[in-house]
């Protein structure tokens, strides 16, 4: 894809003038900001850095990009925030909406106070340096024909890169709006960890069949276990070993579960706790139905809408997120394989979530159901069949 810039002197400093405590972006700016928000009634404040810096992580996710080009990009992203004037033009869809509107991003975040947009330019200039290293590493690695993610390890600093310091970011803008404590880094990043570890399990056939390179995430220490390539988990002859290293990698996910429900716990505000706890349980969730399903290696996985709605609708307090930690997890178990190589350890992280939503005594009855009834189909069929006839009564009368 042709991918065109328009650059010119940015001014660096911040406007020094106060702003209000949830200061509003620009109009033009709204729909922008609530394009990949999983919560678009959460404080603009905090969608304003999330937005900026996943304006850094379009730019990374463009297999078409050279690298040459994509690493300074990502080194400058920082400046760039700063710079209405700047866009580049890269990605698809919404992705590729809010970086040829990225004019109206930048005005959102140099309406903030000075505070904010400090804590914002320090994680995108983070996040920014994290994935050119990465990429750097897979221009060295590709020539060298094996797998830039080697490690649980580099998963691990990956994920920080691109999702950890989003999660530092909300934190010390959570704590700068004066409503919340600064939570502690490892909290903080578990958040993200959780989050991304889920999208990245969840998005695998997409990312492997991305043209015109696969996107490769999955760490070879993990998947070479199970195959040769990490492109054979998506052929149906390897369907067994797929679903067992698709097991391994939620039960890597669910180790950051406990602490992303702690963090939540210390939550004051009603409007950031929304924010932050709807993305986790909808995480949750997701992992519940990715869990030991081989149509993950199939098509796409993701939760009901209607349940989505469920979950927006009734996520306002801890009870709703213990509740709901607690019977995804519920379903977790009830689909572990006891000849799973990994049986014995995902019983234990299940385990462990369950304990600590019990120990909250809040726990409510959700019935958070996975799969729509199989009787549903039969009952409207049925009802609307009584409807016909009940009708067609009245009129031969």
């Amino acid at each position: 894809m042709a991918a065109s810039t328009t650059r010119s002197s940015a001014s660096c400093s911040a406007s020094p003038s106060p702003s209000p405590r949830y200061p509003p972006p620009t109009r033009p700016a709204l729909p922008l900001l609530a394009v990949r928000s999983s919560s678009s009634s959460a404080a603009a404040r905090p969608r304003a850095v999330a937005v900026c810096s996943f304006g850094s992580g379009v730019a990374e996710d463009d297999t078409s990009i050279p690298a040459a080009v994509k690493v300074p990009i990502l080194k400058e992203f920082h400046r760039h925030i700063y710079n209405r004037d700047w866009h580049y033009s890269c990605g698809t869809k919404d992705y590729k909406l809010l970086m040829d509107k990225f004019r109206l991003v930048s005005t959102a975040f140099l309406e903030l106070g000075q505070g904010y947009q400090e804590a914002i330019e320090e994680i995108t200039r983070l996040m920014g340096a994290g994935m050119a290293k990465f990429i750097c590493k897979e221009f060295h690695v590709q020539f060298l024909a094996v797998l830039s993610v080697e490690t649980v390890d580099d998963y691990n600093e990956y994920c920080h890169y691109v999702a950890g310091l989003v999660g530092y970011g909300l934190s010390r803008l959570f704590h700068a709006g004066g409503t919340e404590d600064l939570a502690s880094d490892s909290l903080s990043n578990s958040m993200g960890l959780f989050l991304q570890k889920i999208n990245i399990i969840r998005d695998y056939l997409e990312d492997i069949n991305e043209i015109p390179k696969s996107r490769m995430f999955w760490p070879r220490e993990i998947w070479s276990k199970y195959v040769n390539k990490l492109e054979d988990l998506k052929y149906e002859e390897n369907s067994e070993k797929a679903v067992q290293c698709l097991n391994d990698m939620v039960t890597n996910a669910l180790s950051h579960a406990e602490d992303c429900l702690q963090y939540m716990s210390a939550l004051k505000d009603h409007a950031i706790f929304r924010f932050c706890a709807i993305p986790q349980i909808m995480a949750i969730g997701t992992c519940a139905i990715c869990y030991n399903n081989v149509n993950v290696f199939r098509g796409v996985v993701k939760m009901r809408r209607g349940l989505t709605a469920r979950v927006i609708d009734e996520t306002n307090t801890m009870s709703d997120v213990y509740t709901a930690f607690y019977e995804f997890s519920s379903l977790i178990e009830s689909k572990i394989d006891n000849n799973d190589p990994n049986a014995s350890l995902t019983r234990k992280r299940v385990d462990a979530i369950k304990r600590t939503c019990k120990s909250s005594c809040s726990l409510k009855r959700r019935g958070y159901d996975l799969e729509k009834s199989k009787y549903n189909s039969m009952l409207i069929m049925v009802v609307l069949l009584l409807v016909a006839i009940v009708l067609g009564m009245i009129y031969a009368k």
